[in-house]
Parts: C-alpha cells; sequence; structure tokens
C-alpha cells in the first residue's frame, strides 16, 4: 500500500520504518528540511534502537522517501497517518494547533484527487478530536464529505522509548477507530499480519483507549509507590510486596475489578483502605492516590443518586440491598447508602433483596441495618414484582441474574437504571447506564 506519513517525529518515523520493512511504499512529510534530508540519506532522526538499520533499508530498497510537499504526498499515496505532536497548553489541555494545519493541508490535496482517501489520526488526541477538529478541518478544506468521499479512522499507537520496533511488530491488540467499516478496511489489510487481537471501534472509543492505558499505567506507578512508602516505613521491602501481588492474576492482574460501575462497598475494601492510609498518616507519610480512594468511591454514589433525582420522579424501585448479589451482607453496601439518601429527600422507596430478610436478620448486619436505615423492615417487600409495580424509576442494583429481564424488557412507561452493567449497549430512552 501507499502510505503517507505526516510528521516523522517519534511515531511517523518508527511507523514509516516499519511499515516499509513490510513493504509498504512510505512518503514521509515534515517540515523540517533536516529531517527530510537526514531520512532521505538513510539515518534516523531520533535514537531508537534498530530504527536506523529499517530506515537504511527502507530507503536503499526505494521504499521510504521524504518530502516536504504534503499536496504531492497526498496525491501519491492511498492512506494518510497523522503523527504530529500534541503539545500540552499551560492550562493542561493540548496543542492542536499541528493537527489543525495538516488536515487543512490534506484537505486542499483531497480537493484535487478522484480515488478514495483515507486519513487516520494517529497523534494522542482526546475523544471527540476527529468529529469536532479533524473531521471538519478536512470537510472544510476538501469541498467533500467524510464517510462518503474519503475515509477518517483513529489509530492510537501504543510504542515505548527503546522498545518502539519490538511494541510496533509484537502489540498486545491493535486498535482501529473507524469512522465507518470502509474507513477502517485499509488499516486492517495493514495489520492484518501482526499477531495480536485486532479490535475494531467507533473512533471515539479509541481516542478513549490510548489516555485510558496511560492514565492506567500512571496509576500503578503511583500506587506501587505509595505501597512501597508504606511498607518501607514499616521495615519491609515494597518489591517484594507488589511482586507477590502480582502473582495473583485471577484478581489482581486480570480484568475482575475493571469494569465501570457503582461503588465498592463490602466488609474488606472500604475498612481497609481507611485503615492503611490511616496508617500511613501515623507514619507522617502522603499518599495523595490512596487517600483519594474513599472520597472517589463517595462521589459515584451522588453520581448515581443525582441522575436518579434528575428524572423528576417520586417512586422509585431499588432492586438489591446488599453490595454484592449471592449475599445478605449489607455492611457499607453503597446501595444502603443510597437507599438513605433517596429517604431523606422523601421519595417513595421499596426495596427487593431476595437475599435479604429483615425478620432472620441477626448480629452485625441487624445491627447495621438499624443503625443506618432504622425504617428499612418497612421498605424491604418480598414481592419482586411489587416493588417494580411500585417504582416510577427502577434502580438495579446488584447483579442478581432475576434483574436482567428488565433490561431485555424494560417495563412500559418505567426508566431504568443500570448500576450493575446489564446492558449491552449504551443509554437509550427507557435505560440509562452509571457509566455507559
Amino acid at each position: 500500500m501507499k502510505i503517507s506519513i505526516l510528521g516523522l517525529g517519534y511515531v511517523g518515523a518508527v511507523c514509516a520504518a516499519c511499515l516499509s520493512s513490510r513493504g509498504h511504499h512510505i512518503i514521509g512529510v515534515d517540515v523540517s528540511e533536516a529531517k527530510i534530508d537526514i531520512i532521505n540519506q538513510g539515518r534516523s532522526p531520533i535514537v531508537e534502537p534498530g530504527l536506523e538499520e529499517l530506515i537504511r533499508e527502507g530507503v536503499r530498497d526505494h521504499l521510504i522517501t521524504a518530502t516536504t510537499d504534503v499536496q504531492q504526498a497526498v496525491l501519491d499515496s492511498d492512506l494518510s497517518m497523522i503523527c504530529v505532536g500534541t503539545p500540552s497548553k499551560a492550562n493542561g489541555d493540548l496543542d492542536l494547533t499541528y493537527v489543525r494545519t495538516v488536515c487543512q493541508q490534506i484537505g486542499q490535496a483531497l480537493r484535487s484527487k478522484d480515488s478514495r482517501h483515507t486519513v487516520v489520526v494517529r497523534s494522542t488526541v482526546l475523544p471527540g478530536t476527529l468529529r469536532q477538529v479533524v473531521i471538519p478541518e478536512l470537510e472544510q478544506a476538501s469541498g467533500k464529505r467524510a464517510g462518503s468521499d474519503f475515509g477518517v479512522a483513529m489509530n492510537p499507537e501504543f510504542l515505548r522509548e527503546s522498545s518502539a520496533i519490538a511494541d510496533y511488530e509484537q502489540p498486545p491488540m491493535t486498535v482501529i477507530g473507524e469512522l465507518d467499516e470502509a474507513s477502517g478496511e485499509p488499516l486492517v489489510q495493514i495489520y492484518q499480519e501482526l499477531d495480536a487481537p485486532l479490535i475494531r471501534r467507533p473512533i471515539e472509543i479509541a481516542e478513549m483507549i490510548k489516555y485510558t492505558c496511560n492514565v492506567w499505567h500512571a496509576t500503578k506507578v503511583a500506587f506501587a509507590n505509595e505501597i512501597g512508602n508504606i511498607s518501607k516505613a514499616v521495615g519491609i521491602d515494597g518489591r517484594d510486596v507488589m511482586d507477590v501481588v502480582c502473582k495473583d492474576t485471577a484478581l489482581n492482574i486480570s480484568r475482575y475489578y475493571m469494569r465501570p460501575g457503582f461503588a465498592f462497598g463490602g466488609s474488606c475494601l472500604p475498612k481497609d483502605v481507611r485503615a492503611l492510609t490511616y496508617r500511613a498518616r501515623q507514619l507522617d507519610l502522603s499518599q495523595p492516590l490512596l487517600n483519594a480512594l474513599m472520597p472517589s468511591n463517595a462521589l459515584q454514589v451522588q453520581y448515581a443518586l443525582d441522575r436518579i433525582l434528575g428524572y423528576g420522579k417520586r417512586r422509585i424501585a431499588l432492586l438489591g440491598l446488599s453490595f454484592k448479589s449471592g449475599t445478605d451482607d449489607l455492611r457499607e453496601s453503597p446501595l444502603v447508602e443510597l437507599a438513605e439518601r433517596l429517604i431523606g429527600k422523601g421519595y417513595e422507596l421499596k426495596i427487593y433483596d431476595a437475599n435479604v430478610h429483615y425478620a432472620r436478620i441477626h448480629g452485625s448486619n441487624r445491627d447495621y441495618i438499624e443503625s443506618r436505615i432504622p425504617h428499612l423492615s418497612s421498605l424491604l417487600v418480598d414481592d419482586m414484582q411489587a416493588v417494580i409495580d411500585h417504582g416510577e424509576i427502577i434502580v438495579l442494583g446488584n447483579s442478581e441474574p432475576a434483574f436482567q429481564a428488565l433490561v431485555e424488557h424494560p417495563p412500559e412507561g418505567k426508566r431504568v437504571f443500570d448500576l450493575v452493567g446489564f446492558m449491552p449497549s449504551a443509554s437509550s430512552d427507557s435505560l440509562e447506564g452509571v457509566c455507559w
């Protein structure tokens, strides 16, 4: 395939070299004459192990050329990859000056091009950038329509400095965010030889994935450092602690807790977060990440409450009260907190939970009910259908299988609010999810 790569910095140079090594014809474009000369001489403009060898081979085999002429590069290629920088502004936002400029230049070239062309963004951009910036700039400059006259896709890169070529050749996944199927198809052809899952999603998801991955990596580093600081203060090697933590691939290093939804609760997580952060304070350690966990969790309850209040309905059916299905444990259940707040605001609340029967609850669970929601016995109803009939808003609180049917067939005239993740897709007129 003939591919023009606009921006020959770190990402652009690596992509040019790796794509040429697989037989693609690459036209590299950059505003720097010096950089163009370096590449055309078969040398690398950046320090990266193995990169200069690939560029040298690409130039030797007439698979890589470099130019400052955007117009000709677009006309002579089938697909353009935007790899320009998106530096930070002083306020933390992205500076999209280079993205806007290159989109205008590509659009002007497309104005005089008859064959279909695909524009792919590899630069890291925030969700909404393609629809709000890239596509409008391309359409205005070209006089053509995205999706019908030219393709648009998002293809985030996951390259690490010093191991970029290996990361390109052996990626954990390849993500294609496509405006439509035709827009993504050229990228499928490019990447089909790579031994990695090929994931096709709407462009906004692909935009968000890169940020999610990087912020998650940053979070892991900060988390490990804070655990290490506490460990050292009590005479433990934090590296040993985290080494053992990482051996658990069922929960610790897995997708189990990585699902957006409602707040965490139960007898362990809240208590242990509070205990460890208290100990850190005793040790005079500042642990901003760990200290933010409980406030963040409380905000998720508030977000759910705000959505329910925003519906403007007074009768609420709460399905599920224990912090998870299959248990009657109400200790620090976020659903108890949600119920308490609804009661406090005067809402007409009825609750169904097959595992919670006030008459047979005893011990700490009974004490917890009587101290947190003393009127709970009058709110609990054993008949699930009666609770559903009562509610104008039906809140699905935990993953009891019986609640699934309410997502598949929402009761007519009622709003279902899903805190669990039963919904197979995003929110609609009758269904809404807390994070989707």
